[in-house]
């Protein structure tokens, strides 16, 4: 039977983890049935790459931690425009052909190859963010992204004046679906009353819901000409452009998955980033290693919630405990979702 735990933290917070290091690694046409797992950890970026400031930026950090802390090789690999499931199983198989364990997919859209890479490199150990893959051999990364998002709406209801906040998803899909549920419902619970306007950029990942700037800063734009003034981007590389656009109109911006109030490339927009739901992807790569290195191998499903501070909030800004009541109803909200009190929505 495949094991189901839910994960005791061994890794250091994603706002604390350094995002400047390099790391690199290229993919083979081979592919083979040997095992020689004599090289440390690799992963493979989800759309958007590395760069987006946010998701595969967290997870760098995380294969960062752990190459400094076990001084072992790497490898990061992009995707390409247009591939299928066949060329990111090729990616998987020839990393770990190549000897990294463990292997580790960044995204929902790595499923169907990480169950047939699996099965060809049985001693390997593969993993997988933000999706659940069968496999005696693979860990699924996954995320109570809503209580994170439940967070962020209490923050939006706290600091909105006109009583209408904004929502804008990367691409129309389940996941996704989960960061919105969350928000709307710790706005709904905070402050009665305050309008959501929720917007989604693309039906598909392949239409660039997830790597368009551009997509991203037009739909803020519309949300704030209808008196939005605190905008929450579930979008990867697209937030930034929700961030400029909020930045430009001197309104409040709430970043994901990483705290983007301290990324340099987004220091011309921090002033208005009053805070970000944190989704710990580089804790959930750097645990998955430390378990490989120290034989122990993680397995199964493997939960990064608020109990774990596998997700949170970032109070980074100083203007975040300038907010009349916002950390005292943060912390309110933190303390029923921990308890029970508080049942977050996913859909």
């Amino acid at each position: 039977m495949r094991r189901i735990s839910k994960l005791t933290r061994v890794a250091v917070g994603v706002a604390s983890l350094g995002l400047v290091a390099t790391a690199c690694g290229g993919t083979s046409s081979d592919s083979g049935d040997s095992d020689s797992n004599d090289r440390g950890v690799a992963i493979a970026y989800d759309v958007g790459g590395k760069g987006d400031q946010s998701f595969n930026d967290a997870a760098f950090a995380g294969l960062t931690k752990a190459k400094d802390e076990f001084g072992y090789k790497t490898a990061d690999i992009e995707p390409t425009e247009g591939e299928t499931d066949a060329d990111k199983e090729q990616r998987l198989v020839s990393l770990a052909k190549q000897g990294y364990n463990p292997v580790i997919g960044v995204g929902y859209a790595y499923g169907p190859a990480m169950k047939n890479a699996a099965a060809k490199y049985p001693k390997t150990t593969f993993g997988i963010v933000d999706s659940v893959v069968e496999g005696k051999n693979v860990a699924s990364l996954v995320f109570a992204e809503e209580q994170a998002s439940y967070l962020a709406g209490v923050a939006a209801a706290k600091a909105t004046k006109s009583d209408v906040v904004g929502f804008v998803g990367g691409v129309d899909i389940p996941l996704i679906h989960k960061f919105e549920a969350g928000y709307q419902q710790g706005v709904e619970d905070t402050k009665p009353g305050v309008k959501v306007l929720s917007q989604y950029l693309t039906q598909t990942a392949e239409e660039g819901g997830f790597a368009s700037p551009d997509k991203g800063k037009a739909a803020a734009e519309g949300q704030i000409e209808k008196k939005a003034d605190v905008l929450y981007a579930a979008a990867g590389l697209s937030g930034q452009g929700v961030i400029e656009a909020a930045a430009k109109a001197k309104v409040w911006a709430i970043g994901v998955d990483s705290d983007q109030y301290k990324q340099p490339p987004l220091a011309p927009y921090k002033n208005y980033i009053l805070t970000s739901a944190l989704k710990d992807v580089g804790g959930a790569v750097y645990a998955l290693s430390k378990s490989v290195q120290d034989g122990k191998p993680l397995t199964g499903t493997q939960t990064f919630d608020l109990k774990v501070n596998g997700v949170g909030l970032s109070e980074s800004n100083p203007e975040f405990a300038k907010v009349e009541g916002l950390k005292e109803a943060v912390d309110k909200a933190k303390q029923g979702i921990d308890d029970g009190s508080i049942k977050v929505k996913t859909e």
